[in-house]
C-alpha cells in the first residue's frame, strides 16, 4: 500500500507571495523564452517537413510522425510531470525540461537518420512537457496574487506572437540553410534560458507523498492514447481502429482513478473538480479552443480551394487572428487582476462566436480587408478571453495543487486543438466542399457554449 501523506514540507529557501521586482523579471524572462522556442519549434516543423521527407527519401504521411511524436510525447506527459513537480518541486521539472528541449534540438539538429530524427524530437517533446506541465504554477510564484493575471497575460502574449511569426521565421531560415537550422535555432535561446532559469526561479512547497510511477504509467498511455484516437478520427482511420484506441484509454484511466481512489493529490487532478469555478473553467478553456481548431483547420481549405488563393495568402490571411490575441492578452491580464473571469471569459468567447459568425456570413467573393477584419475579431474575443482564464483554473483550487491544475490547463489546451481539427475533418467528410463552412458555424456553437459556461462562474464563484 503505498504512503499517500497529506503532510506539506517546504521547499529549502523561504517562499514568499512572488519574487522583488528584478529577479521577477529575470524570472518571467527565462519562462518566456522557454515558452518562446517550444512555441516557435511547435509553429515552424510543419514547414520543414516536405524537405525533411525529400532528404530522408519518406513519404509524406511518414514525415508527419516528426510532428506527431512531439505532440504524442508532450501530451503523455503533461500531467504526470504536472504531479511530480508537486513532489519535487516545480523549477526542478522546469529545469530538467529546458535542458532535455536543448538537447532534444541540437539531436534533432544533428539527426544521421530518420529515425535518429524522431528520437530527437520524442526528447523534445519530453521537455516541452516538463516546461509546459509547470509554466503556470512557477508563474504563480514569480507574481503575487494580485497581480497573477498580468503574469498569465505575459506569458500568453508569448506564445500568440512566437506562434505568429513561426511560419515567417520557419520560411526565412530555409532560404538560407536547410532543414536542420529550424531545430539548431532553439539550440542558443534553450542554453540562456536554462542558465537565467537555474538563478532566478523561485521555490515551492513540496507535497510529501510519493511519486506513483505505476499510475504514471497508466496516465500517460491513456492521455496519449486519447490525443492519437482523436488524431485517427481526423485522418479517416477506420472505425475500429479508433475505438481500439478509445477503448484502452479509457481502461488505463480507469485503472488510474481506480488505484489512485484514496489519494490526497491524484495524477490525474479529478479532486480539482470539486470546484465548480475551476470545473467551468476548464471545460471553457476546451470549448475556446476547439473553437479555435475547427477555423485553423477550416480556413485555409476555404481560401485555397474555395476563394483560390495561394498558400503564401493564406498565411497572411490568417496572422492577424494570432497577432491580436497577443496584443489583447497582456491588456486582458491585467483586467483580470481586478474583474471577474467569468465576465471577461464570457465578454471574449462571446465576441469570438461573433467573429465566427462574420466569417460564415462573408460574402461569396470577400475582398483581403473583409477577411482581414473578421479575424481580427475573432483574435480580439480570444485573447481577451485568454488570460483570465488561465488565472481561474490556477487559482481555483488549493496553492498545493498547483501543479495539477497547470497540467489541466495545458491538457484543455491540447485537447480542444486536437478536438477542433477532429471536428473540422469530420465537418468536411459531411459537406464536402461546404465542410468549411459547416466548421466555422460549428465553431459558434463551441464559443457559445463556451461563453455560456463562463458567465456560469459568476453564480459559481458566490
Amino acid at each position: 500500500m503505498q504512503d499517500h501523506t497529506t503532510r506539506i514540507e517546504p521547499a529549502p529557501a523561504a517562499i514568499t507571495d512572488g519574487l522583488p521586482d528584478d529577479r521577477r523579471r529575470w524570472a518571467m524572462a527565462a519562462l518566456c523564452a522557454s515558452v518562446a522556442i517550444s512555441s516557435l519549434s511547435t509553429a515552424i516543423a510543419n514547414i520543414a517537413l516536405p524537405a525533411i521527407a525529400a532528404y530522408f527519401g519518406v513519404d509524406p504521411a511518414t514525415a508527419v510522425w516528426v510532428v506527431n511524436t512531439y505532440q504524442i510525447a508532450m501530451v503523455a506527459l503533461l500531467m504526470p510531470l504536472a504531479a511530480l513537480g508537486e513532489i519535487i518541486g516545480y523549477r526542478r521539472i522546469y529545469h530538467a525540461g529546458i535542458v532535455l528541449f536543448t538537447l532534444g534540438a541540437l539531436a534533432s539538429a544533428l539527426a544521421w537518420s530518420f529515425p535518429a530524427l524522431l528520437a530527437g524530437r520524442t526528447l523534445q517533446g519530453i521537455g516541452a512537457a516538463g516546461l509546459m506541465s509547470v509554466n503556470s504554477a512557477l508563474v504563480a510564484y514569480i507574481y503575487p496574487k494580485r497581480l497573477l493575471g498580468r503574469g498569465l497575460g505575459l506569458t500568453t502574449m508569448t506564445v500568440a506572437t512566437f506562434i505568429t511569426i513561426g511560419p515567417t521565421v520557419g520560411s526565412a531560415l530555409l532560404l538560407v540553410g536547410n532543414w536542420r537550422l529550424l531545430f539548431a535555432i532553439s539550440v542558443p535561446f534553450g542554453i540562456i534560458a536554462a542558465v537565467i532559469a537555474f538563478i532566478t526561479l523561485p521555490p515551492s512547497p513540496r507535497a510529501a507523498h510519493r511519486f506513483d510511477f505505476v499510475g504514471a504509467v497508466f496516465l500517460a498511455g491513456a492521455t496519449g492514447l486519447f490525443i492519437i484516437a482523436i488524431g485517427s478520427a481526423a485522418h479517416s482511420a477506420s472505425a475500429a481502429e479508433i475505438a481500439i484506441e478509445l477503448m484502452v484509454a479509457i481502461v488505463l484511466g480507469g485503472l488510474l482513478v481506480r488505484r489512485q481512489a484514496d489519494h490526497p493529490a491524484p495524477m490525474l487532478p479529478v479532486d480539482l473538480f470539486k470546484y465548480p469555478v475551476f470545473a467551468l473553467s476548464a471545460a471553457t478553456a476546451v470549448c475556446s479552443f476547439s473553437t479555435q481548431g475547427l477555423a485553423f483547420v477550416s480556413l485555409p481549405f476555404y481560401f485555397e480551394n474555395v476563394q483560390h488563393l495561394s498558400p503564401v495568402a493564406t498565411g497572411f490571411l490568417l496572422t492577424p487572428w494570432p497577432l491580436v490575441v497577443g496584443i489583447m492578452a497582456p491588456i486582458a491580464g491585467r483586467l483580470a487582476d481586478r474583474y471577474p473571469a467569468g465576465l471577461l471569459g464570457g465578454i471574449g468567447l462571446a465576441v469570438l462566436g461573433i467573429g465566427m459568425a462574420l466569417l460564415v456570413l462573408m460574402p461569396e467573393h470577400p475582398s483581403i480587408p473583409d477577411i482581414i477584419w473578421r479575424t481580427m475579431i475573432c483574435g480580439c474575443g480570444f485573447g481577451f478571453f485568454q488570460s483570465p482564464n488561465m488565472r481561474a483554473i490556477m487559482t481555483s483550487g488549493p496553492v498545493h495543487r498547483r501543479g495539477g491544475a497547470s497540467g489541466i490547463a495545458s491538457s484543455a489546451r491540447l485537447t480542444g486543438q486536437a478536438l477542433g481539427a477532429a471536428l473540422a475533418a469530420l465537418c468536411f467528410g459531411i459537406a464536402g466542399q461546404h465542410g468549411p463552412i459547416l466548421a466555422l458555424t460549428l465553431g459558434i456553437f463551441t464559443a457559445a457554449l463556451g461563453s455560456a459556461m463562463s458567465f456560469l462562474r459568476l453564480a459559481a464563484a458566490k
